[in-house]
């Protein structure tokens, strides 16, 4: 192999042990580290959880005085500022006598975002960056969307038939795909932050929300509500000491209802009506504001349009079944439909894969993320 190529091979490791922190470490990156010296890896790492040491600390306690002239491999820039709960790494990579760095993308947050790679120069160190920056960025999508615009990134994920049905003309949709997408599907509630559906859901199917998979923290379970409709026997309020439930409202919290939730550690938020529906934008904001970064949409037919139409979604996955159910069964986008094709809603870098007896169609509705 060339240099090059070597590069490529241990940048490739790097990000496959970054992997490995999905998630666990939001409002962190998945961050992974290799060290080689002398065509060796003689250390290497992986973020686990904020808090913890980071990637490249891993790396370097590993390798110890093996760092010593080698080459430090990282798929994001390494960390220079104070203002989080472990030290700089800029500051111990100096130290350990690496003597190249060779980094997959700049970090997106403004407190690094090419300080930490010119620090690292200013001390001697070679450093190469932008190294299979695509596959980095995807990796971090969602810190990327979250650090640029402190809002979550948005997943909507759906099960439906060939004709884009979620359920039967009378809301029967148990099940409509088969075990291993199911499995799959709530797999993705332990790698966000929160999960949120409308009060439709709540109301005719009565969901949990939650994980089910060890050593996973449950997601926040967030509910679009207007009217304050949602039972206080529902599971999203009966199991709050398992999970937290936010609710979406326009109604007081003044209400004898919203008291009655509340002191059952309900979390209600009151927003301005609009059409008698809660606004996007607002509740992002506020997501965001709480350390949100990362935001699956698990609704019907109705959050589902107002959500595609409002163009908040950043990433679609669906869950297609080998079934037909016909016009009159409830469809996964129930909104006024565009008038021409020019205006239809595009998918950007699909991927299509079989999932058990279904399909799994993949892809990005905003056309990419940005480079930060």
């Amino acid at each position: 192999m060339n240099e090059n190529s070597h590069d490529q091979y241990y940048m490739r490791n790097t990000i496959r042990l970054a992997r490995r922190g999905m998630g666990k470490t939001s409002p962190n990156p998945m961050v992974g580290a290799v060290i080689v010296r002398n065509g060796k890896v003689v250390g290497e790492g992986y973020h686990h959880r904020p808090g913890l040491p980071h990637a490249e600390i891993i790396a370097l306690q590993k390798a110890g005085k093996k760092a010593i002239g080698g080459t430090l491999y990282t798929n994001l820039e390494p960390c220079c500022h104070t203002q989080k709960r472990t030290p700089p790494c800029t500051d111990t990579i100096i130290k350990s006598g690496i003597t190249d760095m060779v980094v997959a993308m700049k970090d997106p947050n403004p407190q690094v975002n090419g300080k930490g790679l010119e620090i690292l120069r200013e001390a001697g160190i070679s450093v190469t960056c932008n190294l299979m920056q695509d596959q980095a960025m995807r990796l971090n999508e969602v810190f990327i969307k979250y650090m640029t615009t402190n809002k979550p990134f948005v997943i909507l994920k759906a099960a439906m038939t060939l004709d884009g049905r979620i359920a039967t003309s009378i809301g029967e949709s148990k099940w409509i795909t088969g075990d291993l997408a199911r499995q799959e599907g709530r797999r993705l509630r332990s790698h966000v932050d929160a999960v949120l559906v409308g009060i439709g859901t709540v109301l005719a199917d009565n969901p949990g929300l939650l994980a089910h998979r060890a050593g996973f923290k449950n997601p926040l379970r967030v509910v679009i509500d207007p009217n304050l409709a949602i039972p206080v026997t529902s599971q999203l309020v009966t199991t709050v000491h398992v999970a937290k439930t936010l609710v979406f409202t326009t109604v007081s919290a003044a209400s004898r209802k919203a008291q009655r939730l509340k002191k059952i550690g309900v979390q209600l938020e009151t927003l301005s009506n609009t059409k008698g529906e809660i606004p996007w934008n607002p509740l992002l904001k506020k997501l965001g504001a709480m350390g949100i970064t990362s935001l699956l949409i698990e609704g019907g037919g109705a959050v589902n349009g107002r959500a595609i139409r409002a163009g908040i979604v950043d990433k679609a996955i669906f869950f297609i079944a080998p079934m037909l159910l016909g016009n009159n069964a409830k469809a996964v986008m129930n909104v006024k439909g565009f008038r021409s094709l020019a205006m239809a809603m595009q998918l950007y870098d699909l991927k299509i894969r079989k999932v058990g007896v279904d399909l799994c169609v993949e892809g990005y509705l905003q056309g990419g993320i940005p480079l930060p």
